[in-house]
């Protein structure tokens, strides 16, 4: 096996695979099984802000994609703040990996001072997701990315663990949030979350959830901008999520510029054993390219390495077919 060490927010990981949070990541048992078939590092499964402001059974939320269908409803009823710090300290003493827990918030308010626990009870990071319908058509879109601004700021001062922020690709200017996220001091930026969709049953006339897992197609959404955001100057380090289905797509990721690559679909699918798969698929493509090292490789095919960068940049079907003989 080649040496798959890599560096996140300073964290040391022997692997670049890291299991993304969701149920699969809600149990002390799943998180050893998960070290001992080769994870680099476990997201714990998410603490939701309304829980956390004591205001649980008012949460509505449409089922359909891990972070939500999976276990929330659960969750809710028998799972309590006191708890999820509780699994904090049983992972940190039955583990060996990094153990960064994740808070799914909207806003930057009534939930700060959890933050301080789950610092003071030996989380190595921590993540937060956060997302909140932008309904209002009289806000503007500096005013929606003020709120992640204010949470950052309330939560430098609360704690001194790395923090990486999960976002999602709907921003008017990516490359400018992830830009404010590292001069604000943030270690890490996941790209990018998936969010419940819904679809619509024509027969039954109804709203339905779209499909749960993620697909490997929807790596093309994620590969560019990966690319493009590790180009930058910006001392921020990427996290790579949706669409791993193999080890390959984790290379593709890891070429493009990602420091680690999260999964989650596929490990409901084929269970936590196949986190040694994709190590191996990954240490015989190194074997295979004469690579020795992770960083051998990342980031090879980014924006500012790749001979052809412009093929990032290109938006329009129409310019690419234009330019073949």
């Amino acid at each position: 096996m080649k040496n798959l060490t890599s560096s996140y927010m300073g964290l040391t990981l022997r692997s670049p695979i890291i299991v993304s949070s969701s149920r699969l990541t809600s149990t002390v048992e799943n998180l050893v099984e998960a070290e001992e078939n080769g994870a680099g590092a476990v997201v714990l499964k998410s603490l939701f802000e309304e829980q956390i402001i004591s205001s649980a059974n008012s949460l509505s939320v449409s089922a359909g994609y891990p972070e939500a269908d999976d276990y929330i409803d659960y969750y809710i009823k028998s799972h309590s703040v006191d708890e999820y710090i509780d699994l904090i300290v049983k992972a940190k003493k039955n583990l060996s990996i990094p153990v960064i827990p994740s808070i799914n918030c909207f806003s930057s308010e009534g939930w700060i001072d959890f933050a301080r626990k789950i610092a003071g009870s030996g989380a190595d990071a921590l993540e937060i997701n956060v997302f909140f319908m932008p309904l209002d058509r009289k806000r503007s879109a500096s005013d929606s990315e003020k709120v992640y601004f204010d949470l950052i700021t309330k939560l430098k001062k609360a704690v001194n663990i790395p923090l990486a922020f999960k976002i999602g690709n709907r921003f008017s200017n990516i490359l400018y949030m992830i830009d404010q996220f590292y001069i604000r001091g943030i270690k890490g930026v996941v790209m990018f979350n998936r969010f419940y969709e819904p679809d619509i049953d024509v027969e039954k006339l109804e709203i339905v959830p779209a499909p749960v897992f993620s697909t490997a197609e929807e790596r093309r959404y994620v590969l560019r901008w990966i690319a493009m955001a590790s180009a930058q100057d910006i001392k921020i380090d990427i996290s790579a999520s949706t669409g791993v289905k193999d080890g390959e797509d984790a290379i593709r990721y890891l070429l493009a510029g990602a420091s680690t690559v999260q999964v989650c679909s596929v490990l409901y699918q084929k269970g936590l054993p196949y986190l040694n798969t994709l190590n191996r698929e990954i240490s015989d493509w190194m074997t295979k390219h004469n690579f020795n090292s992770i960083s051998d490789f990342r980031g090879k095919l980014n924006w500012v390495n790749y001979s052809k960068p412009a093929v990032f940049e290109r938006n329009q079907f129409m310019k690419h077919f234009a330019s073949e003989d």
